[in-house]
């Protein structure tokens, strides 16, 4: 272990020390986390056909939060966000299953901060922190079953114990023979009604009464081993989900999660409210959680973790907005940040250019997503059942929850709520500031700087000289614009010496489509450049020159080999041509999920 984190280390323990409470005094938590289920599927949040009875009684012995959002709405980044404190997006390890590293002996894992503190920690089983140099259970004194005898003989202790039976793939397989009924289920707004679609909500619905049922059972354990009165109870999900376009978008369905803490009368001073039962309506961040836990277990948090407290003798006032983001998703490509204030919420697309819903390997594994797609490619489909399978379009959106839960109406354009779209972009801009946005360079591009510098992605990103976050952003901003006035300057980008720079001044040429601007781009030295130009040239019908740039990028094993699959999918027929290259290519992991993606693609369209 390096020194500044032996350090902070010793600083932390010196500190506890000087705390009056004893050990003794000092809360266990018990932290239940259910995977990928948001509110919409549990009881007390208002689903009538929800079986969560557990999990409704926890939140009657409780305290219920309304507006608690994921800082992602997938596992991987958004648990990187729990375990530091720090926004996966503030670290460059938001890129779903990256496994990029972050500095260690700066940043500290929270569980190591509870364990300088004298608590016992453990996780049962699930860790996912999508972080690269240190194993995930390092931090954990135990990563096994939990042993509540052990335990009781271990107090203080902070204990999470994972449940994957609401997990995505619980909604895969045969969907014909469920325990809940199809009738007594409400599809949201964009899925079309139609038998095989609410049979996969129904049987969604039996996963959810099952993962609650073990809920229940852990809770029966904590209360036989006598330990109840001593431990706070803590239950959420880790993200939204799980029907398509929930979990992984930044909508409402993948980013509001259930939030229920339970407090015994023992610690009745960390009550948020003067009676049990309450509903809370402040806005909780999942990047809050560390930092709260550390709070109400009288540890000291370190400067360089994220959020608010939300909880306890340090609660901070209530932030105006929750923030979360978009990376890469498996295979798929995608960029997006969202902001909410538990009424209105707002999302700024940097990649208008490409569908919502992208067929991605392990969400088109669930029946509802192949019969939705059957569907929308079917004729009969309405134009919002399909919609989300068509590219965006819009580069910014708004809904008003309140009244569109579904998040269908886009009041964006709209002029009675430009003064919530002004204060929602004006609070995006100054957090991204605020957290050094890492996404503004392709991945592929971040992560080839920040190794030529012998830097991680973290440290890269808070280098105003390898990363002028201030300039990419107004990059960003004039290019998402679409405002044909803007293309001197949008033009005078792709001269640049900063690739960043000359990325996003080809994403404004393409968004406007000027051509003269691709054959500039042609040769430029970023792939990421290149392969948007050579897209642009083949969507003006220069078919020949585009694919012959795209070809040479493939064959050559380009860096950005991924981008570049993605485009072609998103090309379509035009892109045909290269299928026999694309079928020669030895890839791995992701890249061969698009290989196999597009050979089905184009071997249908030859049908």
């Amino acid at each position: 272990m390096s020194l500044p984190l032996i350090v902070l280390f010793s600083l932390c323990s010196l500190w506890s020390q000087a705390f009056t409470s004893t050990l003794e005094d000092r809360p266990n938590i018990l932290w239940l986390v259910s995977e990928d289920n948001s509110v919409s599927w549990v009881g007390c949040y208002g689903n009538p056909y929800a079986q969560t009875p557990n999990i409704d009684h926890l939140a009657a012995e409780g305290f219920q939060y309304m507006h608690a959002y994921a800082s992602a709405p997938v596992c991987a980044p958004s648990r990187s966000t729990w375990i530091t404190g720090i926004n996966a997006l503030s670290m460059g390890t938001h890129p779903m299953r990256s496994r990029y590293q972050i500095p260690h002996d700066q940043i500290a894992y929270f569980p190591d901060l509870l364990k300088s503190n004298g608590y016992t920690v453990g996780n049962c089983r699930k860790t996912d922190y999508n972080i690269g140099g240190r194993d995930d259970n390092d931090c954990w004194d135990n990563t096994g079953q939990v042993d509540w005898q052990v335990l009781k003989q271990n107090q203080p202790f902070f204990q999470v114990i994972n449940f994957s039976a609401s997990h995505e793939s619980r909604a895969f397989g045969e969907v014909g023979n469920t325990d809940h009924d199809p009738t007594l289920t409400t599809l949201r707004a964009y899925h079309p009604d139609l038998p095989a679609i609410r049979q996969n909500y129904a049987h969604y619905h039996d996963a959810v009464a099952k993962m609650d049922a073990e809920i229940g059972a852990a809770l029966q354990a904590l209360e036989k081993s006598g330990m109840s009165q001593d431990t706070i109870v803590i239950y959420n999900s880790d993200h939204g989900g799980v029907l398509p376009r929930s979990k992984r978008f930044l909508f409402s369905s993948g980013l509001h999660c259930p939030l229920i803490v339970r407090i015994p009368a023992r610690y009745k001073a960390l009550w948020p409210a003067p009676q049990i039962g309450a509903q809370i309506d402040r806005l909780v961040s999942f990047v809050d959680m560390p930092k709260t836990w550390l709070g109400i277990t009288s540890t000291p948090v370190p400067t360089t973790m994220q959020g608010t407290t939300f909880l306890g003798n340090t609660t901070e006032p209530e932030p105006e907005f929750c923030f979360s983001f978009r990376g890469r998703m498996d295979e798929r490509n995608e960029n997006a940040r969202s902001v909410t204030d538990g009424r209105y919420l707002y999302i700024r697309n940097y990649m208008p250019y490409a569908p919502w819903m992208q067929q991605l390997g392990f969400l088109w594994k669930m029946k509802a997503t192949q019969v939705w797609m059957k569907h929308a490619a079917s004729g009969n489909a309405s134009e919002l059942e399909a919609r989300f399978f068509k590219p965006k379009g819009w580069t910014e959106e708004l809904y008003d929850v309140s009244r569109d839960p579904d998040n269908i109406n886009n009041l964006i354009e709209s002029p009675e709520y430009q003064t919530v779209a002004a204060l929602m972009r004006t609070g995006l801009r100054q957090w991204q500031t605020e957290i050094f946005d890492a996404g503004l360079l392709p991945e592929s591009e971040s992560v080839r700087r920040a190794a030529e510098h012998g830097l991680t992605i973290y440290e890269m990103v808070r280098d105003p000289k390898l990363y002028n976050l201030q300039a990419l952003l107004n990059a960003a901003d004039v290019a998402l614009t679409t405002d044909i006035t803007e293309l001197p300057k949008l033009r005078a980008l792709l001269s640049s010496s900063d690739l960043g720079l000359r990325y996003w001044g080809i994403v404004g040429c393409f968004l406007l489509n000027d051509v003269e601007s691709a054959q500039i781009a042609l040769d430029d030295e970023s792939h990421e450049v290149r392969v948007m130009a050579a897209w642009m040239l083949i969507k003006n019908g220069r078919q020949a020159e585009g694919l012959k740039v795209l070809r040479s990028m493939l064959a050559e094993k380009s860096y950005a080999t991924l981008k570049i699959l993605n485009i072609i999918d998103w090309i379509g027929a035009d892109a045909a041509p290269l299928l026999p290259l694309i079928d020669s290519l030895k890839l791995d992991k992701y890249e061969a999920r698009m290989q196999e993606t597009l050979r089905k693609k184009f071997n249908a369209d030859a049908r």
